[in-house]
């Protein structure tokens, strides 16, 4: 049986904004199940003391650039193009690096 459902298409290397303070958090794909965020960072890391608590389940993905992730047990993660990290729900992590030289771009899968 077809589908009349649209199909959505993008490029996650399209509109990259000059980014000054923020890091940039964009919906890709959302359903009730699945959240896909393309997530832009030049230089930026979480505050100190900031760590995300998230209730799902979380695939990061590095498409570009690099960062350093680190968890609340002191490890950290250094991270390039093409890792990827599955993070479980409620594994509290938090940006510790990016790169300032360049845009880090990660494609975050929360399920």
């Amino acid at each position: 049986m077809a589908s009349n459902s649209p199909v959505t298409i993008g490029n996650l290397f399209s509109n990259i904004p000059v980014i000054t303070m923020d890091e940039l958090f964009e919906d890709v794909l959302v359903t009730d199940f699945t959240k896909i965020q393309r997530i832009i960072s030049r230089g930026q890391s979480s505050p100190p003391g900031f760590w995300y608590d998230q209730p799902e389940s979380e695939l990061v993905v590095v498409i570009q650039g690099s960062g350093k992730l680190e968890f609340e047990n002191g490890e950290m993660l250094e991270m390039k193009v093409g890792d990827y990290v599955a993070i479980p729900a409620h594994r509290k992590h938090r940006v510790a690096w990016t790169d300032p030289n360049t845009e880090t771009i990660w494609l975050a899968i929360f399920y």
